[in-house]
């Protein structure tokens, strides 16, 4: 049985600056978010208790060859990607149709793992979709896997209750961000990540007709910030000033 983990290429959060409210995106490294992380955890874990191969999906511009290396290096067994500049652009409808055509391509995909959202948009929707596209069972905010006799048991967490479910093989799975702590690669698995394999896809070679984006986006700008700097010295300054900004009613 393949275990297979879909991760998103995205700029490193951490190292984006913004300027005139826009963000700045140039010369800030690509990395996997900290949910897609989460689920590559989930699938390692997996491949420990129950055996199998895990496989890493991904789709992102021409460095996602140079960004799976993380994931390899961490104990993904191979990784196949669709590598194209355009992927930037595309929306989470578009990416999951490229995500399934990329599973169509794994001989044997039993459990194929989400994380709730990706990094950047955290739109939540992609696992559902490809679910939809491949024609399989999918159960989403999971905090707890096990599986035995093609049967994966589990755990769904809800605002005010945990399901169990079981649901047979093969099924999409949407993980939380708290189902684990993502362990990190020692220097020895970071050198033989590159020698592990690598399926890289152009578009054209999925079979797919891409439909066009649903989404536009109008603007991204951080929001303003003004201080009024009004120095207050006491409790009574405080609420007047409530009361006159229109936040507080007396």
């Amino acid at each position: 049985m393949n275990i297979v983990v879909a991760m998103k290429q995205i700029p490193d959060l951490q190292q984006i600056r913004i300027r005139e409210r826009k963000p700045v995106l140039s010369g800030v490294p690509l990395t996997f978010g900290l949910i897609d992380k989460n689920a590559l955890e989930a699938g390692i874990q997996l491949k420990e208790a129950t055996g199998g191969n895990l496989i890493v999906v991904s789709a992102g511009n021409e460095e996602v060859e140079e960004t799976i290396k993380e994931a390899l290096a961490v104990g993904a067994d191979e990784a196949y990607l669709a590598a194209d500049n355009a992927l930037s652009d595309f929306d989470s409808a578009q990416n999951a149709q490229i995500l399934a055509g990329l599973i169509k391509k794994i001989d044997d995909p039993g459990i194929i793992i989400f994380g709730e959202g990706s990094g950047d948009n955290y739109s939540g929707q992609v696992g559902t979709r490809v679910a939809e596209i491949l024609g399989l069972p999918s159960v989403a905010y999971v905090s707890r896997i096990t599986i035995k006799d093609h049967i994966a048991t589990l755990v769904r967490s809800l605002e005010d209750a945990d399901e169990f479910l079981e649901v047979r093989l093969p099924c999409i799975v949407t993980v939380l961000g708290d189902i684990n702590e993502p362990r990190l690669p020692s220097v020895t698995q970071v050198l033989k990540a590159g020698k592990k394999r690598r399926e890289v896809f152009a578009l054209s070679d999925l079979g797919i007709e891409i439909s066009a984006s649903a989404v536009s986006t109008i603007s991204e700008l951080a929001p303003i910030s003004q201080r009024k700097q009004i120095a207050l010295k006491s409790l009574d300054e405080l609420l007047n000033a409530l009361q006159t900004e229109g936040f507080l009613r007396r």
